[in-house]
């Protein structure tokens, strides 16, 4: 069984696709340990990992975001988060922040936003007398934003892996991706007074009014998925089809909406749920080996001998989590992950909703984290800024969502006062 890992470090420093990789591992393990006779009956547990009702829903979501992506809605946010926050020193930065807030209501991940603001953010604060790494580092602290404000792609696969309600989760995401912004604001707004950086010149600011009818229809996206879940109207996959209904109506208005465009949406969505999918194949096959070798007890009778109750076992999964987002993405992350340990948090009484927004938000800060820092790299390539430099600019954010994780672990109301507000239950 020794030449197990050598293969699969071999195989993963190679390039390999880590679905592949983990569930050719994982079959290989089971023949190395004598237990090759259950291999018969993966198909079925591989069915059971993926025939959940809650991931219906994420590859609507996926079709909506790319659908208003490709719509052309990128300026109307941009324009009305000007005429808000465009005034204030430092007030590109803000317009940064709060443009990723409204994406977030869009795209669901890091990953488009970042994508889709470098391109603009980055040379137009350059242009204004910013730090070009300075402009990378914003952007890419900011597109955090997107998994955690609702929908979320991550809280639909946590919600599948452990059945916890996906509309509880998402409106618990709300409180701590507006705090996420507003910390990022703070942060921003020291740095402008420390470094000088320009405001908006109201001549250049556009007109509220104006600005904010011409980005309703891209707004009233969240409202809607929202609305439906907090009265009941919808469940999220009832609310992922009003989504896609939805964004179509705004990719007419905006005038992006074309046969060609809808192609292309629905071919991109096809390959992100399949990628997303054989992950969670792959990651089933692993699951059930450590059922049959007993890992998941051998686990929990190694964090009972270390006393690690309650909230120190949250702060122990925050460094683990905090450690595999550096390296991993975060799907595979979560999908790894999770089934390992949350069902000891949850065997302690720790609210699954609290635990999912913890971790989602846990592995999210990977995303900005070298040495993978997803969001880092794509701001880097699409800006062609020094990959080393930009992570090193976005140390004081990465400082920054640090703190607000740690508050949203000792505080866990952060999280479950709105979904108890609206009548959802949290245990």
């Amino acid at each position: 069984m020794w030449f197990i890992p050598i293969i699969f470090i071999v195989f993963l420093i190679s390039g390999t696709a880590f679905a592949y990789l983990m569930g050719s591992v994982s079959v290989l393990t089971f023949v190395a340990v004598g237990k090759s006779q259950y291999l018969s009956i993966m198909p079925q547990r591989i069915f059971a990992q993926l025939d959940v009702f809650a991931f219906m829903a994420m590859p609507l979501f996926i079709l909506t975001a790319e659908i208003m992506s490709r719509a052309g809605v990128t300026r109307s946010l941009i324009d009305f988060a000007m005429s808000v926050v465009g005034r204030f020193r430092g007030g590109l930065g803000h317009v940064n922040i709060l443009t990723s807030v409204f994406f977030a209501g869009i795209s669901g991940s890091a990953i488009a936003d970042s994508a889709a603001l470098s391109r603009t953010f980055v040379p137009e604060m350059k242009a204004r007398g910013y730090d070009p790494y300075y402009a990378g580092a914003i952007t890419a602290a900011s597109s955090m934003i997107g998994p955690i404000i609702p929908p979320s792609i991550i809280m639909i696969i946590y919600g599948g892996l452990t059945g916890a309600s996906v509309a509880a989760l998402f409106i618990a995401g709300v409180v701590p991706g507006l705090l996420l912004a507003a910390a990022l604001m703070l942060l921003n707004a020291v740095i402008a007074n420390i470094k000088g950086h320009p405001g908006g010149k109201s001549d250049d600011l556009p007109k509220f009014l104006p600005s904010l009818l011409h980005a309703a229809p891209a707004l009233c996206l969240p409202a809607v998925i929202l609305g439906a879940l907090v009265f009941g109207l919808a469940t999220p996959t009832e609310g992922s089809a009003i989504a896609v209904l939805v964004a179509l109506i705004a990719g007419q208005y905006y005038k992006g909406l074309n046969w060609r465009m809808i192609f292309d949406a629905v071919e991109a969505t096809a390959k992100m749920t399949g990628t997303i999918f054989i992950i969670l194949a792959a990651i089933s096959v692993l699951g059930y080996l450590a059922g049959q070798l007993g890992w998941s007890q051998a686990l929990a009778n190694w964090v009972e001998s270390f006393g690690l109750t309650d909230t120190k076992y949250l702060f122990f999964l925050v460094v683990i989590f905090l450690i595999a987002g550096m390296f991993m993405d975060t799907p595979v992350a979560l999908t790894l992950l999770i089934p390992l340990f949350a069902p000891q948090a949850l065997a302690q009484g720790i609210s699954p909703i609290h635990l999912g927004i913890v971790l989602c938000f846990n592995l999210c800060v990977g995303l900005i984290t070298p040495p993978l820092g997803k969001c880092l790299v794509v701001v880097s390539a699409l800006t062609n800024l020094n990959y080393w430099r930009l992570a090193y600019a976005a140390l004081p954010f990465i400082a920054v969502q640090i703190l607000l994780l740690l508050a949203l672990v000792y505080w866990p109301a952060l999280s479950l006062t709105l979904p108890q507000m609206f009548g959802f239950s949290v245990n």
